[in-house]
């Protein structure tokens, strides 16, 4: 066996090993504006923007941050879902010298001023109807400056006249900001400022991209630090990968947000090396979106299992046109075997599973797209990327075929996290990425996952933290102990359950304890599931028993199931 057996399953276009040009991300943004000047970059609801124009307007906004004081290494904050203002603010903070701190839309107050405040950032751009919740959070945090913009102000006529009733009908407000003081309109910028940028030093091994939040392996968010060669090194393997794609050709599907590692890197900056047009969608509707495949006619479609499902189980799926669809690659979830074998049949393209973390930028498996696939399997790691199943607790290597924690080893894999040199420390060893992830790999190198070390519930494709959710539980005046855990669910992969013992005297309905959590937390977050216990399970010293409720809920489900209807 050689130390790395999937690189004789590679086919003939894939490369063993890479080249990555030391260069900062956004000059890949400079070069296809050159290169590719008229070409679309973005359709957005009926709005078109050529790569000329989204340069020129990514230079006007780092001029603006370098203006209120941005300098290198700064934070700079986005809250928005994919819509132009994302792609201009993310390759703007980079021409600043900044570096991008990815925020959910979706966030409650709490969780903004969380992540602002250990990011540390400087300034944030955000929607018109979020800007109340980033105000109200702006004096815990050191963001100094808060730029807002609307979905309106890049729509086309009459949609731009009509958006705001639309937009107060749906949310219920209508948020006015003035461009003054701390606060700044988006249009407003693009009008007066230049599009030139104060160049900064550069150092392609070390200067961070990003700060990608996420739980880690363990516990509370940590901001995931990528620097400039991580992201190019994992776009460029993705490139290798699809190595059918055409350059300046290829009409990319934006459906996966790119406040998400998985969209930001698959998407926006591939599709940004490549000059590829990307047609934006700010959150899934499965009717929405079938109806843009069918008219914008995307050749690559970077998705979750949760969105295949979603358009598989549309009842007038058979009425849209989907076959310009060619190369699908699946993240954040596992992707079922009869999800992949439907779509394939309905759009006659590919569709694979791939693997990866915030940690590795994310990408590090995929099965191939024009080639064999390997069922329940994760596929093969990518160019340049060692991986390898460790003895769990060790970096002791285990025979194909056995079970143990995967490891990660690439130009991809992180930097580490922010301001946690000991979690860093327990999670990069011997230069060696622990994921977390127990597998196995067999004699071939194709890699399969088996289950998660961390307690991270994945649902829907939003990666959630039972102690985030405890925390907020933990607040009602009712509840003396709870338990979240992931569930199984045939939709979203997994849903969220809290189990609860009530305090003696108290009483709360699943109702009650729904708004209550409503209030603090993001929506995708909320339990769907409520169970009241007198007590829970735990070991001798009091830990409760994540696991072993899961456990109880799979027998559950597996009864149900064996139950003849």
């Amino acid at each position: 066996m050689t130390a790395k057996p999937w690189l004789s399953e590679y086919p003939p276009e894939i490369p063993h090993t890479l080249s990555y040009e030391p260069i900062p991300v956004q000059e890949y943004l400079s070069r296809t504006a050159k290169k590719h000047g008229n070409k679309t970059a973005i359709h957005f609801m009926g709005k078109e923007m050529t790569y000329r124009e989204l340069n020129e307007a990514a230079l006007k906004f780092g001029n603006y941050l370098q203006s209120l004081g941005i300098r290198k290494g700064d934070r700079v904050g986005i809250m928005l879902p994919n819509c132009p203002q994302n792609l201009i603010s993310y390759y703007g903070i980079l021409y600043a010298g900044g570096v991008v701190v990815q925020t959910n839309p979706l966030y409650t107050e709490r969780e903004i001023a969380y992540q602002m405040r250990d990011s540390g950032a400087k300034a944030i751009i955000t929607l018109d109807i979020l800007y109340p919740r980033v105000a109200a959070v702006q004096k815990e945090t050191e963001l100094e400056n808060l730029i807002v913009t609307g979905i309106k102000d890049f729509l086309p006529f009459p949609k731009n006249a009509l958006y705001p009733y639309v937009q107060k009908k749906q949310y219920g407000i209508t948020v006015k900001v003035e461009h003054s003081g701390t606060n700044h309109l988006l249009t407003e910028i693009l009008k007066t400022a230049k599009p030139e940028v104060a160049e900064t030093p550069f150092d392609f091994e070390e200067d961070l991209a990003l700060l990608q939040y996420t739980g880690g392996t363990t516990g509370s968010p940590k901001g995931v630090m990528l620097t400039h060669k991580n992201l190019i090194a994992n776009a460029t393997m993705c490139n290798a990968w699809m190595y059918r794609m055409k350059e300046g050709e290829e009409t990319v599907l934006a459906i996966i947000p790119f406040f998400h590692v998985y969209g930001m890197t698959t998407v926006m900056v591939l599709s940004v090396m490549q000059g590829n047009k990307m047609v934006l969608l700010p959150k899934f509707e499965a009717e929405t979106a079938l109806k843009t495949i069918s008219k914008q006619k995307p050749t690559v479609f970077p998705g979750a299992p949760t969105i295949y499902i979603g358009l598989l189980n549309h009842p007038d799926i058979r009425k849209y046109d989907l076959s310009s669809i060619e190369a699908c690659l699946s993240g954040s979830a596992p992707l079922p075997v009869e999800v992949q074998e439907k779509f394939e049949k309905v759009t006659g393209g590919k569709l694979v599973e791939g693997y990866g973390l915030s940690e590795t930028s994310p990408v590090t498996h995929a099965n191939l797209l024009w080639g064999e696939r390997v069922k329940g399997s994760i596929g093969l790691p990518y160019p340049d990327t060692e991986a390898a199943v460790f003895k769990i607790g060790t970096t002791e290597p285990v025979e194909p075929g056995e079970v143990g924690e995967i490891a990660i080893r690439g130009p991809q894999v992180m930097k580490g996290y922010w301001n946690r040199p000991e979690e860093t420390a327990a999670t990069i060893v011997d230069g060696w990425l622990l994921t977390g992830d127990i597998g196995r790999m067999d004699e071939r190198g194709y890699f399969y996952v088996l289950d998660r070390k961390k307690d991270m519930i994945i649902a829907g494709g939003f990666n959630i933290y039972p102690r985030d959710v405890e925390e907020v539980l933990y607040e009602h005046e009712a509840v003396q102990e709870c338990v979240v855990a992931g569930v199984p669910d045939p939709y979203r992969g997994e849903t969220v359950k809290a189990y609860i013992v009530k305090k003696e005297g108290h009483d709360v309905t699943e109702t009650e304890l729904d708004e209550f959590c409503r209030k603090h937390l993001a929506a995708y977050k909320v339990p769907r599931i409520y169970e009241f216990r007198k007590e829970l399970p735990k070991t001798a010293v009091g830990k409760i028993l994540r696991r072993s409720l899961v456990e109880e809920e799979r027998k559950k489900q597996e009864q149900t199931e064996s139950v003849p209807s």
